[in-house]
This record gives structure tokens, C-alpha cells and sequence, in this order.
């Protein structure tokens, strides 16, 4: 894991719900959604927005007439009334689509150091906030204690750039915000407006929207996550009295944490000298080069596992 930078995160509830936690949010959680519909997202109602993981591709994003965005219209004003930052460092999308709608929903408590940094960026322009933001300690750590250790990648080198045929993602944030539907993406210049929009209306009126966006991609594309960010479900079953569903929501949570502890961990170290003891005759009937030539055999194989298991995973994960 990365001490500098900000590092990858994956699209998962639990990750996303223990970071906004960890950044002193309350009473928030983030739920998957497995189909884009309407009535899914009226029943994790209080419903405050959504986030969309997609492909990231130049065709997706870039206007096809300059001025314009593909869907929806440019909203210059807006940036003076919410929060919109521009995203100025590399896998900040992640936590920057959250924090533009936990920062922008009145009816959320976001502690005092999130109250602090909006209080501070609230004069900035969206590139200033943007830069504020990247260089935020807080926000930098918090957000990399929730991704994967990365044990077979020399943080020493420069980062290789992304090619065209590299598998890139991008979250953006979605809500209604001052009676609009706004799209929040740090990659374009302003907030989009999708039109009016309110509370009640936005389940209907983001499924239109959302479809629209995925029609702009081959038929064959199918990898797309949608997250809904929602009053945390434990709250709102222990008001009713509904302790069979408190449980059930408790147990959801335990396996978040058993997962981002297991997420944190770093392994290798404990796998390398489990081999050692196993393979110990290779070592002394081959010689030690031998035994180092398989475990960088080995290395090699398994970064390869996990980059298929996740393209897998986003796979399993869309629509």
C-alpha cells in the first residue's frame, strides 16, 4: 500500500460504508443495487443519491460538441451553490463521487472534519477545491487504508501510464440537489443538470438518466455498478421494531468489517515462509536460486489471478 498517492479502491458497499464512517459521517450506508430499477431504489428509501462505476472511455466523457455534455447541460452557476470539486489526481474518483453527495445532503451529518474542510474550500472555485481536496492528509489516508496491499509492484518506479486497452473505471455521483437532478463527475469542467428533480422524483428520473448513459455503450459492455447511498437500515429497523431484520442487518455489517480487515492484510510474507518450511528440499537438493525462480514464478501468476478475479468480479457485479 501506498504512503503517497491515493491507491484503487473497489466498488463494494462495505468499503464505502466504513470509509464515510471512518471520515466521522453518520447514520449513512451504501447498499448494492443489482438491477437499474425504480422500485429498487424506493425501497432502500431515505434514498440521498447514487454512485455509477462504469468503463472509462475518451468517447464516454468527452462532449461531442465542444461546450456540451453528451446528456444533460453544464450547470457554470451551480459550483457556487454545492459542492463540486475537480478530480486533479488519479484514483480520487472513489471517494470524491461520495463526498458529493454526503457534502451536498443537508439531512446528513458529516462530523466535524468533513464541516471543517467544506467550511474551507466554500469561497474556492472547483479546480482550488479539487487540489484542496487531493492534498487533504485525512481524506489521502482514510481512503487508502481500504485498498489492497499491492506486494509485487515496486512503489520505487513510476507509475506505467494507462493504455487504451487497459480495463479503467470511473465512479460519478448522482442527486437531486436545490430541486435539480445534478451529475457530479470531477472529470468534467461543471456540475450537469438533468432537470428538475426532487427527492420524491429521483428514482423514476435517475433510471432515465442512467439508461441513457449505458445506451452509449456497445451492447456487449455489461460492466456497470450502481451504489446507493441510503439512511443506514439499521436505524430505520430498530424504529419499527423489526429485530428478525436488526439481525439480519447486523450480521451484513459484521462480514464488512471480517472483509476490510481481511482487505488490509498482507499475506505474502506468512505464504512465503509456509513455502519455505514445504519446499525446503527444493532448496537443498536445488539450490536457493531455484527455490526463488518458483516463487517468482509464482508471484507473477497470482497478480495475474487477482486482476482477472476483479475484471471477474465488476463482471458479476453489472447489470
Amino acid at each position: 500500500m501506498s504512503s503517497s498517492g491515493w491507491n484503487t479502491l473497489e466498488s463494494d458497499a462495505g468499503v464505502f460504508t466504513e470509509l464515510v464512517e471512518s471520515l466521522g459521517v453518520k447514520s449513512v450506508e451504501l447498499n448494492e443495487l443489482l438491477s437499474l430499477d425504480a422500485d429498487q431504489l424506493r425501497a432502500v428509501a431515505p434514498l440521498y443519491g447514487v454512485i455509477f462505476l462504469f468503463k472509462y472511455t475518451h468517447s464516454a466523457l468527452a462532449p461531442t460538441t465542444p461546450g456540451i455534455p453528451q446528456d444533460g447541460s453544464y450547470d457554470p452557476d451551480a459550483e457556487h451553490g454545492i459542492f463540486f470539486a475537480r478530480q486533479k489526481i488519479q484514483n480520487a474518483c472513489a471517494t470524491q463521487a461520495i463526498l458529493s453527495i454526503v457534502l451536498n445532503r443537508s439531512d446528513i451529518q458529516v462530523g466535524s472534519a468533513l464541516t471543517e474542510f467544506k467550511a474551507f474550500v466554500e469561497g474556492f472555485d472547483s479546480e482550488l477545491r479539487g487540489e484542496t481536496l487531493s492534498n487533504s492528509e485525512l481524506i489521502r489516508l482514510t481512503h487508502n487504508s481500504f485498498s489492497r496491499p499491492t506486494p509485487f509492484v515496486d512503489e520505487t518506479q513510476p507509475q506505467r501510464q494507462a493504455g487504451d486497452d487497459d480495463d479503467l473505471y470511473h465512479f460519478i455521483a448522482y442527486l437531486p440537489v436545490n430541486g435539480t437532478l445534478y451529475e457530479l463527475d470531477g472529470l468534467q469542467p461543471y456540475p450537469i443538470s438533468h432537470g428538475a428533480c426532487t427527492d420524491e422524483t429521483f428514482s423514476e428520473k435517475i433510471v432515465e438518466v442512467l439508461y441513457r448513459r449505458i445506451a452509449r455503450y456497445p451492447e456487449d459492455e455489461v460492466r456497470f455498478n450502481l451504489l446507493a447511498v441510503c439512511r443506514d437500515r439499521r436505524e430505520l429497523l430498530a424504529a419499527v421494531g423489526d429485530t428478525e431484520g436488526l439481525l439480519r442487518e447486523e450480521e451484513k455489517r459484521a462480514e464488512w468489517r471480517r472483509e476490510n480487515v481481511l482487505r488490509r492484510e498482507n499475506f505474502v510474507g506468512l505464504i512465503y515462509e509456509v513455502l519455505r518450511g514445504v519446499l525446503g528440499d527444493v532448496v537443498v537438493n536445488k539450490g536457493g536460486v531455484a527455490f526463488e525462480k518458483m516463487i517468482s514464478d509464482a508471484k507473477a501468476k497470482t497478480q495475474k489471478r487477482l486482476e482477472e478475479a476483479q475484471r471477474r468480479k465488476m463482471q458479476s457485479n453489472s447489470w
